[in-house]
């Protein structure tokens, strides 16, 4: 079997990634909600590859922070941490990015919530967290094995969490990876507008292994979303239940002390507070209801058309 994938993976290295990210999503017993008849937690994924060393990822390091990480600069702290055998500096890095769709059902229950998240919803962020973070593992193992170096960057020593004024902001942000992957790009809401829509949950894995880059087809970082494409929709903004979105955009801040300190006691006030797991509830609610929910939406213009 190992002979057999290095064969395939040689042939093709970056469809026996995709088909190895889409098989273990389908087949992993991670991906159902126990509390909920084990029905699956994603769709199946959709998955991108960015070049490491893409002018991107610097300016990341003036849109983010100079304290997010290049692609490189993640491997390589890595690889000094792994081993006492002195700096080494992989020829080739590329990105793994994939993008784990919010099934249906789960969606539908969210949209009839107006305050709090519904408990499927709830049960995906956290359930769909470990899955994340064990397919993320089984990508690095499977490199490995294929005789690469790789990482993922969430996963390792590597990330953090940065308290900024009024923010949050980590050395490694999933979806402005899944950006330069060309899987998608921001909503009104801040948040991620694919294929499959904004619904979703996403994850990584850095290599030291050569991909042909997958093209970003849009033309900016917004383009997916309505609002910025013809000035229409604002369908976040009502769904938000924290004020936290504006037609100037997302209040990181409002969005936090909603999520961290206001949460709880409305969902004690409303009498709901068996059954939900995690540190904290999770939202979305700006994720469902909207017409970008489960796909790009088409412009007013194209519609007519």
């Amino acid at each position: 079997m190992a002979r057999l994938n290095l064969e395939r993976f040689e042939i093709n290295p970056s469809l026996f990634l995709e088909n190895a990210i889409k098989e273990y999503v389908a087949s992993s017993t991670s991906n159902h909600l126990r509390a909920f008849n084990s029905v699956p937690i994603f769709d199946e994924p959709l998955v991108g590859f960015a070049d490491g060393d893409d002018a991107i990822f610097q300016d990341y390091k003036v849109i983010i922070g100079d304290f997010h990480l290049t692609p490189r600069g993640a491997l390589e702290v890595y690889l000094q941490c792994k081993s006492s055998g002195g700096n080494k500096q992989p020829p080739n890095v590329s990105v793994i990015s994939w993008i784990l769709p919010i099934t249906y059902e789960t969606r539908l229950s969210m949209r009839r919530e107006s305050i709090v998240p519904s408990l499927r919803w709830n049960h995906t962020r956290w359930q769909g967290q470990d899955l994340i973070d064990e397919l993320s593992h089984y990508v690095v193992v499977l490199l490995e094995g294929l005789g690469h170096q790789a990482v993922a960057p969430e996963l390792a020593n590597v990330y953090e969490i940065k308290g900024l004024p009024n923010s949050l902001a980590s050395t490694w942000s999933q979806r402005h990876i899944a950006y330069a992957a060309g899987l998608g790009t921001f909503s009104l809401s801040d948040g991620f507008i694919t294929a499959r829509g904004v619904a979703m949950r996403c994850g990584s894995v850095v290599s030291d292994i050569a991909l042909s880059a997958s093209p970003r087809v849009y033309e900016n970082h917004l383009a997916n979303c309505l609002y910025y494409r013809d000035g229409s929709c604002r369908r976040c903004i009502q769904r938000c239940p924290a004020g936290a979105i504006s037609e100037q955009g997302h209040d990181k801040k409002r969005c936090l002390e909603f999520l961290f300190i206001e949460q709880r006691a409305i969902l004690k006030e409303l009498g709901r507070e068996e059954g939900y797991v995690g540190r904290y509830l999770g939202c979305g609610l700006c994720q469902t209801k909207v017409p970008c929910e489960a796909r790009i939406p088409p412009s007013i213009s194209d519609k007519n058309h």
